[in-house]
């Protein structure tokens, strides 16, 4: 339980496009009648803080003592993307609240906010029974449709509004269909951002930005467009493979503080995967050092024992403390566990995050992007699989990388879970160290926001 009152939240002009997200629902609005605000574009752009403003400005204006959903694709991206922000804003406007963080929910002024991951078609049932005054979902491609009807549907106090963010998805993704497409037949108003519609980042920035991203997730994160995936899921990767691949002599050259090992485990159709990353000083660099690869049918300890080889072989260059394992064997894991420990290899062993594929697709192509990612050149399998992931051409409602068995998509798993839980620490460094470009607000929305409250 956390309570508390403060301040500490720098303010920043607003851009045109952020203060009519601001003030949608206000009188005087062209959009105030409007039962939806859907906010798409660009990363960057300033849609997540304004929307978040937006929110408890309504809130305090036109309520008392009412529920509110909070939702996110799951708990810890809400708590990092919108309630760290949230909250920052509540202390610099002099506001308190009590956070619960074990039963998640805020108390603001009266008003109980609700906090809700939804992550899977599962995630619906947690909104049974409630009633809501209005409603903020961000990154709303990523839930379910299942989720957001159901967010909708409980948002039933006389005056309720829903705050919806996004970055483009597919073209043909139900976000873009039923809430874009058809905005006025349901009373939605759409406003549509990109890097332009932030004017805290400086020109420096935006070309940083630029560069992060190639292909599809350029068109959809830079110029906020809602495309279809298809082909080469890495293509800059694949068409400059050269470019990417490194030998004995550029290792040397590199401060690698630490490695993690990715471990994929085969199946019917599929083979056991293991992959070592390095991370350089500072997490500026990510590097696959080593891999393991076999077809074979494997008994659990001949596998560990394969494993406690590769293992082994890692810690006598590298510092290796931990290895995130597919958590669907938990049998082979805890095999792992026995057989690292009666070698006397001083290793954590731990379950994969397994994340949505795409994130962990565009997270390698943000890597890629800003050539942070290099392989060396013995890592063939790890190779060859970037080079000839595609997507899959039958799913048209949805980013679906292609593993019906015709691709070795197993050392790209490996390759993924060695760097999960390293993903936004990275990420933050290819932007360029700047933690919370989003979390800035308009000196005219933290004037005197108290008075909300009454």
């Amino acid at each position: 339980m956390t309570s508390s009152t403060g301040a500490g939240f720098e303010f920043e002009p607003f851009s045109k496009k952020q203060l009519k997200l601001l003030y949608w629902w206000a009188d005087g609005s062209p959009y105030r009648d409007k039962d939806i605000m859907r906010a798409d574009g660009s990363i960057r752009s300033g849609k997540t803080v304004a929307c978040i403003c937006s929110f408890l400005m309504f809130v305090f204006l036109h309520f008392t003592g009412e529920n509110f959903i909070i939702a996110g694709k799951t708990i810890g991206a809400l708590k990092r993307n919108v309630i760290k922000p949230m909250l920052q804003i509540l202390e610099a406007w002099g506001i308190g609240y009590t956070y619960n963080r074990s039963g998640n929910y805020i108390q603001v002024a009266g008003h109980t906010f609700y906090l809700f991951g939804a992550n899977n078609e599962a995630s619906q049932d947690s909104l049974q029974g409630l009633t809501a005054a209005g409603a903020y979902g961000d990154e709303a491609a990523l839930f379910p449709q299942s989720f957001t009807e159901q967010m909708l549907g409980r948002c039933s106090v006389k005056g309720s509004k829903v705050f919806l963010n996004c970055n483009p998805a597919s073209p043909n993704h139900y976000i873009k269909k039923e809430y874009i497409d058809r905005a006025d037949a349901k009373n939605i108003c759409r406003l549509h951002f990109t890097l332009n519609d932030n004017l805290t980042l400086d020109p420096s920035t935006v070309e940083r930005y630029h560069r992060m991203y190639t292909g599809v997730f350029y068109e959809r994160f830079i110029k906020g467009l809602w495309v279809t995936a298809e082909g080469l899921v890495y293509k800059e990767f694949a068409d400059n493979v050269d470019s990417y691949i490194v030998d004995d002599d550029y290792l040397a050259t590199l401060d690698i503080a630490f490695a993690t090992i990715g471990v994929d485990f085969g199946g019917n159709k599929s083979a056991h995967s293991f992959t070592l990353t390095g991370f350089t000083r500072g997490l500026g660099e990510v590097i696959t050092l080593d891999e393991w690869y076999s077809d074979e049918r494997l008994t659990p300890d001949e596998l560990s024992n394969r494993f406690c080889d590769f293992v082994q072989r890692a810690k006598e260059h590298y510092n290796v403390y931990e290895a995130y394992c597919d958590s669907a064997e938990q049998v082979l894991i805890k095999g792992f566990e026995v057989a690292t420990a009666r070698r006397g290899l001083a290793i954590d062993i731990k379950n994969a995050i397994k994340g949505t594929i795409n994130d962990r697709i565009a997270f390698y192509n943000s890597l890629i992007a800003s050539r942070r990612w290099h392989v060396h050149k013995g890592c063939k399998r790890t190779i060859d699989a970037f080079c000839n992931a595609v997507y899959d051409d039958k799913v048209k409602t949805g980013d679906v990388r292609l593993d019906d068995g015709s691709s070795n998509i197993d050392s790209i798993d490996s390759q993924e879970y060695s760097t999960e839980r390293y993903a936004n620490d990275v990420l933050e460094v290819i932007r360029g160290g700047q933690v919370g470009q989003d979390s800035t607000i308009s000196t005219a929305a933290g004037a005197d926001c108290s008075r909300y409250i009454g």
